[in-house]
């Protein structure tokens, strides 16, 4: 039977993340998603490791369960080993900022990787830990604790801290792992890029690609997962990624990218928002302050990729893009996303209908139709179809999504003011 995974969350002895990060609330809210299998992040935090070792059981095959569950016993939430690290460095001359999530099957194996790290840096001073020393000594570091950790660059085309960063990163993995690149078999595509984006590199054909949400709320797990047909099993899970075995891992969940904050191009504080062409045709210059732009992914896609858009490699493994059902209930009830009207549908909603997953990628309809709303089902329908109106993000602001066009909106608050 297939589930869903989320690997990359943080916790909250992470920057900008919420208090309510820590595996309860990890776990009420992955039943809600529908994710059997949640990241639990941060393990190289010393406090955090400690409150995994008190909370975290063993449940077999290298995952772990809840001691004191909140959840029915039949519907447990498994958690595997994680933890993002942060490498800054200088290489090919170039200042280099990568950042690296790291899997481990064991307790013991996760304590002997934060015991070599320790000797590197600072590991209380953040969840997600910086070194100054190059991420292919981090490969070496690990590989030789334990051949079981798994290595993944994370989300590897944000302009900052990723593998193939417009600011810090490389143009390839065997630039920036040299002799350690064999070793890297999948990698994170991160919020503002999917498949689609990295199959137009010839270089990736033989990568797996997966994708995360990278929370840092409770709110936002699941918003990018994976969705595996093999046993809750780390060790399955990890071979069915490193050997990109299409049998067991079936597809990804994804944002739509260009909702990601570094989709396109452009300066925050001016307000300028510009495709890849149109950033070259101002030569890279902000035509308001006059600095250069942040260069976004697209862009960065486009300038790296030998393949035209739209193309598909033969083993290519598929992916669903998805808007969270929150803001779907909110654009049709033109409410926030946060607000009492909009939380109280989606729990309505998930208790007859399932998880919201599995109401976003499988329920019918039909069902659907049955419950919710016309506007909702409708928005359903079109999140499903691709039928949105979407302004890139760009310079760290996140893009917008419309689903129903200005004309409708108008239209329903006119109706419920009469």
């Amino acid at each position: 039977m297939s589930f869903i995974a989320d690997f990359h969350v943080h916790s909250r002895y992470s920057r900008a993340t919420s208090k309510d990060m820590e595996v309860e609330t990890l776990a009420r809210w992955a039943l809600n998603k529908g994710i059997a299998l949640l990241g639990t992040g941060d393990f190289t935090h010393p406090a955090y490791f400690a409150e995994l070792k008190a909370k975290l059981v063993a449940g077999g095959n290298g995952l772990f369960l809840l001691k004191n569950p909140p959840e029915s016993k039949d519907k447990q939430v498994h958690f595997i080993l994680t933890a993002e690290v942060n490498n800054i460095f200088t290489q090919g001359g170039k200042l280099r900022k990568i950042h690296t999530m790291l899997f481990a099957p064991t307790f013991q194996v996760a304590e002997e990787i934060n015991a070599a790290l320790a000797k590197r840096g600072n590991l209380h001073a953040d969840g997600r830990p910086t070194f100054s020393f190059a991420v292919k000594d981090l490969v070496r570091i690990v590989r030789d604790i334990s051949p079981d950790i798994l290595i993944v660059p994370a989300h590897v085309w944000t302009p900052w801290f990723s593998l193939f960063g417009a600011n810090s990163g490389f143009d390839s993995i065997e630039e920036c792992f040299e002799e350690e690149a064999g070793y890297i078999r999948v990698i994170e595509t991160g919020l503002s890029s999917d498949p689609q984006m990295n199959w137009r590199l010839s270089a990736l054909d033989e990568i797996t690609l997966i994708s995360n949400s990278d929370a840092h709320s409770p709110s936002k797990i699941g918003r990018e997962a994976n969705v595996f047909d093999c046993a809750l099993d780390y060790y399955e899970i990890i071979e069915a990624l490193k050997t990109k075995n299409r049998n067991a891992f079936l597809y990804t969940i994804e944002f739509f990218p260009q909702e990601g904050k570094y989709h396109y191009d452009g300066h925050r504080n001016c307000g300028v928002l510009f495709s890849p062409a149109e950033t070259k045709s101002h030569n890279y210059i902000c035509p308001v302050c006059g600095r250069r732009l942040t260069v976004g992914v697209m862009h960065r896609v486009e300038s790296l990729a030998d393949r035209p858009e739209g193309f598909t490699p033969q083993d290519a493994i598929g992916a669903r893009h998805l808007v969270p059902l929150s803001e779907i209930i909110a654009e049709a009830l033109s409410q926030g996303v946060n607000t009492k009207a909009v939380e109280g549908e989606y729990q309505r909603l998930i208790l007859h209908l399932g998880s919201e997953l599995d109401m976003l990628l499988n329920v019918p309809e039909e069902e659907i139709e049955k419950l919710a709303s016309p506007r909702v089902s409708e928005g359903i329908r079109r999140v499903r179809e691709a039928r949105l109106q979407i302004v890139p993000g760009y310079d760290g602001v996140f893009g917008k999504i419309n689903i129903f066009a200005e004309e409708e909106k108008k239209e329903t608050e006119q109706k419920e003011l009469f």
